[in-house]
C-alpha cells in the first residue's frame, strides 16, 4: 500500500528520465531473478499457464514478491520475442498441428508460439472457453522417483490456482504515465513470451534424463487447501473479459489430451428451471401486492375526500363569520387610532395639568400659613405685652445699641395689635347682633379673618389659575378632552365587543385615563370652605356614575363596576392628603368639622377603598396625624401668672390666660371629632396626654377654685366621646386621666375647706359644687374616686347622683 501511494500521482509528474530509470531497475530485479530460477528450478513439469492470460499467485508468503519479478520477466521476454524474427511457414504448420500433440511430446518454439497467438486471438474474438479445474484430481508430475520425492511444501509452492490480482506496479506506473491499454497488452504479451520461452528451456533440459511421464494424484487434501483458500475467479471480472483459464492439470484437461484436443470447454450455465407453478406463484405473489396497494391507495383517496370536505366546511363557515370579523377589526384599527392620539395628547396636556394644579395648592398654603404665622405672632406679642418677667429688649432679637431695628420691631408689635383688635372688635359687634354675645367665650373664636389686600391677591391669583386651566384644552377636539365623549367611545366597544375590551383591561385603565380630566375640574375644590361643592354632584361623577352598568347580566369581576371608587381612591384621596397636610388648621373648629365630614362621608360610602389596608387611606391619616402634632407642639400656649394678677378679671393677663385656655379647649374638641376614624389610642395619646395633662391641667392649677373651674371641667369633659366609658368595667377609668380625676377630688376638697366658716348659702352652694363634682367623675366612669369624694363630705345621694349621670 505504501508503494501505491507513493506511485499514485499524476502522469505529468513523471518525466521520461524516471521513466527510463524505473526500466533500468526492473532489468536488474530481472536479472536476479533468472540467476533465483535456475538455482531453485522447480520439480514440476506444468507449464506455467499462468503467464499466457493469468496472474500466478504461488503461497502467501512470497505472493507479492513473486507477482513483481515475474512481471518483471514477462517484460523483458516479451522484448526479445519481438526482437525475433517470426517465420510464416513454421507458424502456420505449427497451429495446424496443434490437436495432434501427443502425450510426452515436447512442443517446440514454433508450437507454443502458434498456440499462444490461438488464446491471443481467441481473446480477441471473444469465444475464449476456460477450463474448469475439477478439486481431487491429479497433476502431471516428473516420473522421475527422486523428483517425486520432493516436499510436500515446495509442492504446494507450485500448484497454480488462479484467482484476480491486484495490477502489478509495473502497470499502475504505465497508467500513471499514460501508456495506452494496447500498450499494457505489448508488456503483458512480452512477459508471458519471456516466461514461455524460459519454461520451454528447462522442460528441454529436464526431458533428457526422463525416459517417460507419469501421472500421479497427490492427496485431496492439498486439492481442498488449495481450492478452498483460493477461489477460483474469472479473468473477466477483473479485466471485463468473459474468460477464465482452467488450472492446469485437471482432469477435463488431461482427458482432452488424449483426444487431441486444446484442452477448453464452454463453462455450464446453471439457471433455476422455469416451471407453471413458480409462474403463477410470482403472478399470485405480484397479485397479492397489486391488492394491498390498491387498498393503501383507497384509504388514502377516503382520508383525502374527508379532509376535502372538512375544507369546504370549514371555508363555508369562515366566509360566513368573516363579515363581523372585518367590521370588529375595522372598529378596533379606528379605537387603536383614537387611543393612540388621545394619549398623545394627555402627553402634551398632563404637565400643565399637574403645574395648575401644584399652583392653586401653593396659593391655598401659602394663605394658610400666613393665618397660622399671624396666630403665633399674636400670642407671642401678647405673651411680652403682659409678662411681668419678660424683657422687651429681649423678645426683639438682632437689635442694634443705636436702637434702630428696636423702632422697626415696635412699630410692627403696634401694628399687629392694632389688627388684631379691630378683628375681635368686628366678631364682638358682629356676635351683638346675632345675639351670641352672653354664651360666647374668649378663646373659642377662630381668627381667620383676612384683610383686603390678601382677599384681593389670592382672587387674583386664583383666578388666573382658572383662566389657565380653560386653556389647556382650547387646542383640542372636544372627543379629546371630553369625559362624555370618551366615555362614549369606550361604551361602544364595551358593549359591541366586550370580548376584546376585557381582554385589553380597558377597566384597568380608565381610571387612569379619566385622572388629568378629574384634576382639572378638582382644581378649584377645597373641602374645608363653605362653598365648596360636593364631589359627588360634579359633572364627572355624574356622567361616570352608571358606567358599566348596562341592563345585560353583569359580568362576574367586571373592573367597571369600581370605576367611581378607584377613581376616588386615586384623585380623591391625594387631594385630601395635601389638603390636610398644608391648609387644614387643627385650630379652625369649622375647618376641622368640615374635614372630619369628607373623610367620614368617605369612610361611610366606600368602605372598600377607605380603609386601613388601602395606601392612599394610611398616606392620609398620616398626614391628618403629623398636622395634628405640628399644632400641639408650635401653636398652643398657656401662660402662666400669679394669682393675685388673676384676680382683676378685666385686666389683660387674665383675659389672654382666659383665651389661651379656652382655645386649648377648643383644640382638645377638634382633635376628639376624629374619633371613629382615627384609634382610640392615638386619639388618646394626643388629646389627653398631649393636651390635658401637658397644657390644660396646668392652667386648672392657676384657676380659681370655685364655678369657674367646676364649668372648665364640665367643659373637658363634654369633648370626651361617651364610648370610651361604656364599654369600662369596675370603677376606674382610663389611665390617662387619671391626674384629671385627682384634681377633681383636690377641687372639691378645697371647695369645701373655703365653705367652712361662711354662711349657710355658701356651705350650700360648696355642697352643690361637690355634687357636681360627683357627677363629673361618674361621668367618666371615675367610681372609685366618685365613692372618695362622697364618704369624705358627707354626700348621701351618691346613688342617685352616678345614675342620673
Amino acid at each position: 500500500k505504501e508503494t501505491e501511494e507513493v506511485f499514485k500521482v499524476k502522469k505529468s509528474s513523471y518525466s521520461k528520465k524516471i521513466v527510463k530509470q524505473l526500466k533500468k531497475e526492473y532489468k536488474e530485479d530481472l536479472e536476479k531473478s533468472k540467476v533465483r530460477t535456475e538455482v531453485n528450478s522447480p520439480t514440476d513439469v506444468e507449464p506455467p499457464l499462468e503467464k499466457t492470460g493469468q496472474i500466478k499467485d504461488i503461497g502467501q508468503e512470497d505472493g507479492t514478491a513473486n507477482s513483481e519479478h515475474g512481471e518483471e520477466e514477462m517484460e523483458v521476454e516479451s522484448e526479445k520475442e519481438e526482437e525475433k524474427p517470426k517465420a510464416g511457414g513454421a507458424f502456420s504448420s505449427a497451429l495446424s498441428s496443434l490437436n495432434v500433440l501427443r502425450p510426452g511430446e515436447i512442443p517446440d518454439a514454433a508450437f507454443i508460439h502458434a498456440a499462444r497467438k490461438k488464446r491471443q486471438m481467441a481473446r480477441e474474438l471473444g469465444d475464449f472457453t476456460p477450463v474448469d479445474s475439477e478439486p481431487g484430481k491429479g497433476r502431471l508430475v516428473r516420473e522421475d522417483e527422486n523428483d517425486a520425492s520432493d516436499d510436500e511444501d515446495d509442492d504446494e509452492k507450485r500448484r497454480i490456482v488462479f484467482t484476480v490480482k491486484e495490477k502489478s506496479q509495473r502497470q499502475k506506473i504505465a497508467e500513471e504515465i499514460g501508456i495506452e491499454g494496447s500498450d499494457d497488452e505489448a508488456l503483458v504479451a512480452g512477459e508471458q513470451d519471456e516466461e514461455l520461452s524460459r519454461w520451454e528451456q528447462e522442460q528441454i533440459r529436464k526431458g533428457i534424463n526422463i525416459p517417460q511421464a507419469c501421472i500421479y494424484q497427490p492427496a485431496e487434501v492439498n486439492n481442498l487447501y488449495y481450492q478452498n483458500t483460493y477461489q477460483t475467479l474469472s479473468y473477466g471480472s477483473s479485466y471485463g473479459i468473459p474468460y477464465t483459464y482452467a488450472a492446469y492439470g485437471s482432469s477435463e484437461t488431461k482427458s482432452q489430451k488424449t483426444d487431441n484436443t486444446v484442452p477448453f470447454k464452454t463453462p455450464s450455465n446453471e439457471m433455476t428451471p422455469v416451471t407453471i407453478d413458480l409462474v403463477k406463484k410470482q403472478l399470485k405473489d405480484r397479485l397479492d401486492s397489486m391488492k394491498e396497494l390498491h387498498k393503501a391507495n383507497r384509504q388514502q383517496y377516503a382520508k383525502h375526500q374527508q379532509s376535502r370536505e372538512d375544507s369546504t366546511k370549514a371555508i363555508e363557515r369562515l366566509e360566513g363569520s368573516s363579515g363581523g370579523i372585518g367590521e370588529q377589526y375595522k372598529f378596533l384599527q379606528e379605537m387603536r387610532g383614537y387611543v393612540q392620539d388621545l394619549l398623545e395628547c394627555f402627553s402634551e396636556k398632563v404637565p400643565l395639568i399637574n403645574e395648575l394644579e401644584s399652583a392653586m395648592h401653593q396659593l391655598y398654603k401659602q394663605r394658610a400659613s400666613r393665618l397660622v404665622q399671624r396666630r403665633q405672632d399674636d400670642i407671642k406679642d401678647e405673651s411680652s405685652e403682659f409678662s411681668s418677667h419678660s424683657n422687651k429688649a429681649l423678645m426683639a432679637p438682632n437689635l442694634e445699641s443705636f436702637g434702630r431695628d428696636r423702632v422697626i420691631y415696635q412699630e410692627q408689635v403696634k401694628r399687629r395689635t392694632a389688627e388684631r383688635e379691630a378683628r375681635r372688635a368686628r366678631r364682638r359687634q358682629a356676635r351683638e347682633q346675632t345675639g351670641k354675645m352672653a354664651d360666647h367665650l374668649e378663646g373659642l373664636s377662630s381668627d381667620d379673618e383676612e384683610t383686603s389686600t390678601d382677599v384681593t391677591n389670592f382672587n387674583m391669583e386664583r383666578d388666573r389659575i382658572l383662566k389657565e386651566s380653560s386653556k389647556v384644552f382650547e387646542d383640542v377636539l372636544e372627543s379629546f378632552y371630553s369625559i362624555d365623549c370618551i366615555k362614549s367611545q369606550f361604551e361602544a366597544w364595551r358593549s359591541k365587543y366586550f370580548a376584546s375590551y376585557k381582554d385589553a383591561y380597558i377597566g384597568l385603565c380608565l381610571p387612569k385615563l379619566f385622572n388629568p380630566l378629574i384634576r382639572l375640574q378638582l382644581l378649584i375644590w377645597t373641602p374645608l370652605e363653605g362653598k365648596c361643592r360636593d364631589f359627588e354632584t360634579m359633572l364627572w361623577f355624574e356622567s361616570l356614575l352608571f358606567y358599566g352598568c348596562e341592563e345585560q347580566e353583569q359580568v362576574k369581576d367586571d373592573a367597571d363596576i369600581s370605576l367611581l371608587p378607584t377613581i376616588v381612591e386615586r384623585v380623591v384621596l391625594p387631594k385630601l392628603t395635601v389638603i390636610s397636610e398644608n391648609i387644614w388648621d387643627p385650630f379652625s373648629t369649622t375647618q376641622t368639622s368640615r374635614m372630619v365630614a369628607i373623610v367620614q362621608k368617605l369612610v361611610d360610602g366606600y368602605p372598600s377603598v377607605v380603609n386601613a389596608e388601602n395606601k392612599n387611606t394610611q398616606m392620609l391619616l398620616k398626614a391628618l396625624l403629623l398636622r395634628m402634632r405640628r399644632t400641639l407642639d408650635d401653636d398652643v400656649f398657656m401662660p402662666l401668672y400669679p394669682k393675685n394678677i388673676l384676680e382683676n378679671k378685666n385686666s389683660g393677663p387674665y383675659l389672654f390666660f382666659q383665651r389661651q385656655f379656652w382655645s386649648s379647649v377648643k383644640l382638645l374638641g377638634n382633635f376628639l371629632q376624629w374619633y371613629g376614624i382615627l384609634s382610640n389610642k392615638t386619639l388618646q395619646e394626643l388629646s389627653i396626654d398631649g393636651l390635658l395633662n401637658r397644657y390644660i391641667l396646668m392652667a386648672f392649677q392657676n384657676s380659681e377654685y370655685g364655678e369657674d373651674s367646676i364649668k372648665k371641667a364640665q367643659s373637658v369633659i363634654a369633648c370626651f366621646p361617651k364610648q370610651w366609658f361604656a364599654n369600662l368595667k369596675g370603677d376606674k377609668t382610663i389611665s390617662q386621666l387619671e391626674n384629671f380625676c385627682r384634681y377633681l377630688v383636690h377641687l372639691a376638697d378645697t371647695i369645701y375647706r373655703n365653705s367652712i366658716g361662711c354662711s349657710d348659702v355658701e356651705k350650700r352652694n360648696a355642697r352643690e359644687h361637690i355634687k357636681q363634682i360627683i357627677k363629673l367623675l361618674a361621668s367618666i366612669r371615675a367610681l372609685d374616686h366618685a365613692v372618695t369624694v362622697a364618704n369624705d363630705h358627707n354626700v348621701k345621694e351618691l346613688k342617685i347622683l352616678i345614675e342620673g349621670k
